[in-house]
């Protein structure tokens, strides 16, 4: 009986190890490379165990690029997966793009990868052009109508340029930039609507995709619509803004002259209270100039027939002729 439960612990014993032994060493997949042509020695892989890299992310792809008939090393794509690239990835695109025959060395696929673009989709857009609908875009004339138009840019991807080129939001801004610089140069809307292939033509011509990851192919105008009169509005709305200047400076006038006016009235009534207190003393001039004999009872009748003469000559002026004796008025 103790025999057999040493026997037992003896195999559970073997079989830990052995596991042990096969999860370091990737036995099973030294034996898949050996099969499809690779030479990877057993040592390499269990290297990669020490070093954390993950021995099937590096052979996998391996065994697929010599399937291909590619010239990528082991060293290259460990060196690629160290730095966090996406080797699976890279070998794809350089497996597409032999297909294609697009030249792409595996340095500028892999620096294309840590670059954060997506190398694998930029072959294939290489081979297939994508199209880039702009959003609608606002422009207007020179006669103030304005055009909404919306413009559809057929771009392929540069692969030269992919590392530090520009992407699509520069292609987007820049075609709007070259539609509203097209329309505003038009002497008149019709003219747009009439030719919208002008739009095209100039826009190519500006050279877009200059410092960008792509290369524009062909811009096409889906749609142009006419919008508003946006110089009658302006003209409406500088109208508006002079006659609350006119108004304003208006305002100021009258304010002005009603403060004159005051001042004026002001004034008046001041010299009517001064003429008021000069009259108030003409009693006590001619009682002093009577008492000091500087003036004679004479002198004083004269005086006030003058006064009655005024005041008679007064009364014509305002009423016309005076009403004769006994007429009652």
């Amino acid at each position: 009986m103790a025999t057999l439960v040493s026997s037992i612990t003896f195999f559970i014993l073997i079989a830990a190890g052995l596991a042990i032994f096969l999860n370091f060493v990737p036995l099973g997949l030294w034996i898949s490379a050996l099969a499809a042509g690779v030479n990877v020695g057993i040592f390499t892989l269990v290297g990669m165990r020490m070093r954390r890299v993950s021995p099937q992310q590096i052979i996998l792809p391996l065994i697929k690029a010599n399937k291909a008939g590619l010239d990528v090393s082991v060293n290259q794509l460990e060196a690629h997966y160290l730095a966090g690239g996406n080797v699976d990835k890279v070998v794809d695109a350089l497996i597409a793009a032999q297909r294609a025959n697009i030249p792409l060395p595996f340095e500028r696929s892999a620096a294309i990868d840590l670059a954060g673009r997506d190398v694998l989709q930029a072959v294939q857009m290489s081979v297939n052009p994508k199209v880039i609908e702009t959003p609608v875009v606002s422009a207007v004339a020179k006669n103030g109508i304005e055009l909404k138009i919306k413009a559809r840019v057929t771009v392929r991807a540069n692969i030269d340029r992919l590392v530090g080129g520009a992407g699509e939001p520069t292609i987007i801004a820049r075609v709007g930039e070259g539609i509203v610089t097209t329309v505003g140069s038009a002497e008149k809307h019709t003219d747009v609507l009439a030719n919208p292939d002008n739009i095209s033509h100039t826009v190519l011509g500006k050279g877009l995709d200059a410092g960008t990851a792509f290369e524009i192919l062909s811009i096409d105008i889906a749609d142009v619509d006419v919008g508003r009169n946006i110089g009658a509005q302006l003209q409406t709305d500088q109208a508006e803004a002079d006659k609350q200047i006119a108004q304003a400076k208006a305002e100021e006038r009258r304010a002005m002259a009603v403060a004159k006016e005051q001042e004026m009235r002001a004034y008046t009534q001041e010299m009517q209270a001064r003429v008021v207190e000069a009259q108030s003393e003409v009693p006590h001039a001619l009682a002093a100039a009577l008492r000091e004999g500087k003036m004679g009872v004479m002198d004083y009748y004269s005086l006030n027939n003058i006064s009655a003469d005024t005041k008679m000559r007064e009364a014509i002026g305002k009423d016309g002729m005076p009403p004769s004796e006994g007429t009652v008025k």
